[in-house]
């Protein structure tokens, strides 16, 4: 039986891992598994697969489940492993948290539905309840549909009153929110920051962790922040905040999941291709994540508070 872990020890920084493809946009499992293995050395707390930065709302149920499985393996149990599941109805939901239930995972990464349609709230929590019973697997909301933002008021009701609901991935672009949300939150909630270019307050803030595709692209400057702010060495976070924010800008834009793939292959990583239509980092996206990533590496960088 894989080890679970309780949701107290889901924590830290819990990059979502790209997954790595061929040329032919089937899922290279050689290559997966060394990205695995890649964001273990790091040091990092745990790992998600199937996220948007895993192109996970690319991935059929069976990939879903191999691509689990196969990190599963290679995590054997040491830290605590989440699957992301992106879905347009409760019934595909359910097809995917079932398919992943077995696996060692210690929790999922839900969305709510995402089309172009917003769901009332009582269905939004019928949704997450339902996907819970089926598959028995504690869930992560992930608030990150911008047509469909779940506000504190509903994620706090949800944590209080779902069992099956333990926590939320905060990715909306929205501070306050995420203040709001820790603000508010039990001793049991978990509140994770996704806002990368406002990871440094957000761990500030007392975030709980970090799922965010910046975490994914620079793993070890992200664990090296986290430690220095619960140290309390904000002249270290702030360094490290900076030049993150560096990779970010030079990552973010309509491709970023290209782009984060490409600042990975600057470090080492495997990773592929991605899934048409995003199309590859340009040459000039590349130039600019070049020099983030050199900066970021350069420890004889030196910047001022």
């Amino acid at each position: 039986m894989p080890k679970l872990f309780h949701p107290a020890e889901i924590t830290g920084i819990l990059p979502p891992l790209v997954t790595p493809l061929a040329e032919d946009e089937s899922i290279d499992e050689r290559a997966l598994r060394a990205a695995a293995r890649f964001m273990l050395r790091q040091g990092v707390h745990g790992l998600v697969v199937g996220g948007s930065s895993g192109e996970g709302f690319n991935l059929s149920t069976d990939e879903l489940r191999r691509l689990t499985a196969t990190v599963a393996e290679e995590m054997d149990g040491t830290r605590p492993l989440i699957a992301g599941v992106i879905a347009n109805s409760t019934r595909d939901a359910i097809e995917k948290a079932r398919a992943v239930a077995d696996l060692g995972v210690s929790a999922l990464q839900l969305t709510p539905v995402h089309y172009i349609y917003r769901t009332d709230e009582e269905e939004m929590i019928r949704h997450f309840r339902e996907v819970y019973d089926a598959a028995g697997v504690p869930i992560i909301v992930y608030n990150v549909i911008p047509w469909n933002y779940l506000s504190p008021k509903l994620i706090l009701r949800m944590m209080r009153e779902e069992p099956g609901v333990i926590g939320v991935k905060q990715s909306a672009g929205d501070l306050k929110m995420l203040a709001d949300l820790l603000l508010e939150a039990g001793p049991n909630d978990r509140i994770y920051a996704a806002i990368d270019a406002l990871l440094y307050p957000s761990m500030s803030l007392g975030a709980h962790g970090v799922i965010s595709m910046l975490a994914s692209a620079a793993p070890r400057q992200c664990l090296e922040m986290w430690n220095a702010v619960q140290a309390g060495d904000t002249a270290r976070a702030q360094v490290l905040h900076r030049r993150m924010l560096r990779l970010w800008n030079a990552i973010f834009a309509d491709n970023r999941i290209a782009t984060a793939k490409y600042a990975l292959s600057l470090q080492g990583m495997e990773v592929g291709t991605c899934r048409r239509p995003t199309k590859p980092a340009t040459p000039a996206q590349q130039a600019a994540i070049r020099a983030a990533v050199e900066a970021l590496q350069d420890e004889t960088v030196e910047e001022a508070a």
